[in-house]
């Protein structure tokens, strides 16, 4: 539900009741991966998604129910062979979908509204929630956030306190216990999926199911080079939810009113900012400058750090001529294997524009495991992710 954390942190904070629909999780072509989610209020308003359409109307009824009643249920949507109007996903997928009433009063609602909060103010957060266990334990969540204190507690690098969380499931100490530490160990990865262990935190007792929903600020995307080409970058790279830095040593370029819808822009040579500025697994970094003297020492460097992506601009001699330079100043055969250059995909893109979307292109294959090729004619899956990890906040495009 955090994919929709702003609008419901609104509703959390207008007291309304509502109830929310989380796709738990996904089997074969299914629209939406886990995480995303559909709420109803008592006044019938929605917001969000769980299918793209197929199978919105059930939910919306499943959500009214739960409103009505205060009951957490697990349903599972798949297409139906005998009918294919029936309720039911024509894309040949599966979906198991968890609704959680959400009322003033509920035991639950402080939890989801504090991790609603952080979500919304782009803090990251875990929000545990069991899918599957006893009746009485459905729908029970568990908060844990990365801001330095973890909640109530504090966080010793291997196991959390017994304040180190907000909210828990009342069951069992050890079990929320566990379940924090690795909600934890999923927000430290960006991750959002499911878990199993017993309901007495071990493999001891009936398995719980239990469903963690990670929120975490936006991936970086560092655009290297103040040119043409790098402001449609700068439009795309913030389309799919990416925060955008541009870069460039000379200050007659690399200005607002050339990149105004840039979140930073910087002055400085480009190794020497990516020496001090901070990235992750998920930053992209694209050289566009392919000019020697700035890509030389960025790419040295760049090719070292544990970023998810790296893509320099030019023509097949600058990329060989780029690479002989770069093995003069010892990057090695395996650090260069990581260089995407030249950048993008084989688009036949030749305007900023159409460029910019071949990078893009790249980026998205490279996070997803895609092939890059036609879907027409392939006989590979059509969704086929290598990671869960969404490009900010669950449900972003990445």
């Amino acid at each position: 539900m955090l994919d929709i954390a702003e609008e419901l942190n609104r509703w959390v904070e207008q007291g309304r009741d509502f109830a929310v629909a989380t796709v738990v999780a996904v089997g074969g072509s299914a629209p939406r991966q886990p995480g995303a989610a559909l709420a109803v209020d008592a006044d019938g308003t929605a917001i969000g998604s769980v299918s793209g359409g197929c199978v919105e109307g059930a939910v919306y009824a499943l959500c009214q129910q739960a409103l009505d009643d205060g009951e957490s249920v697990l349903e599972r949507f798949g297409y139906s062979d005998d009918d294919a109007f029936a309720v039911g996903l024509t894309c040949g997928g599966i979906i198991d979908i968890l609704v959680t009433p959400v009322r003033v009063g509920d035991p639950v609602r402080p939890v989801i509204a504090t991790g609603l909060r952080a979500a919304a103010r782009g803090e990251a957060a875990a929000l545990a929630r069991i899918v599957t266990g006893p009746t009485d334990l459905v729908g029970r969540a568990l908060l844990v956030r990365s801001d330095g204190g973890y909640g109530n507690g504090s966080y010793d690098g291997n196991a959390y306190d017994g304040n180190a969380y907000d909210g828990g499931f009342g069951a069992h100490p050890e079990l929320d216990r566990t379940v924090a530490a690795e909600a934890g160990a999923f927000l430290d990865a960006g991750r959002t999926g499911t878990l199993e262990i017993g309901e007495q935190g071990s493999r001891c007792g009936a398995p719980l199911t239990v469903l963690v929903e990670s929120s975490v600020p936006p991936p970086r995307m560092i655009v290297f080079g103040a040119i043409d080409f790098a402001s449609a970058l700068v439009k795309v790279g913030r389309f799919l939810g990416y925060h955008v830095t541009v870069c460039d040593a000379r200050p007659v370029f690399a200005t607002r009113a050339r990149f105004p819808e840039a979140d930073e822009i910087v002055v400085d040579w480009p190794h020497r900012y990516l020496e001090r500025t901070e990235v992750d697994a998920r930053t992209v970094l694209c050289v566009l400058t392919h000019d020697a003297k700035f890509d030389v020492p960025l790419l040295r460097l760049a090719l070292r750090l544990p970023v998810a992506y790296v893509g320099a601009m030019g023509s097949r001699r600058t990329h060989l001529d780029r690479n002989d330079r770069l093995r003069e100043v010892g990057v090695t055969e395996l650090e260069l294997a990581r260089l995407r250059s030249p950048i993008g995909l084989d688009l036949g893109a030749r305007t900023p524009e159409e460029t910019a979307l071949s990078i893009a292109a790249e980026i998205v294959a490279n996070r997803r495991g895609g092939s890059g090729v036609p879907l027409t004619g392939a006989h590979t899956p059509i969704h086929h992710d290598v990671t869960s990890t969404p490009a900010g906040r669950i449900g972003s495009v990445a």
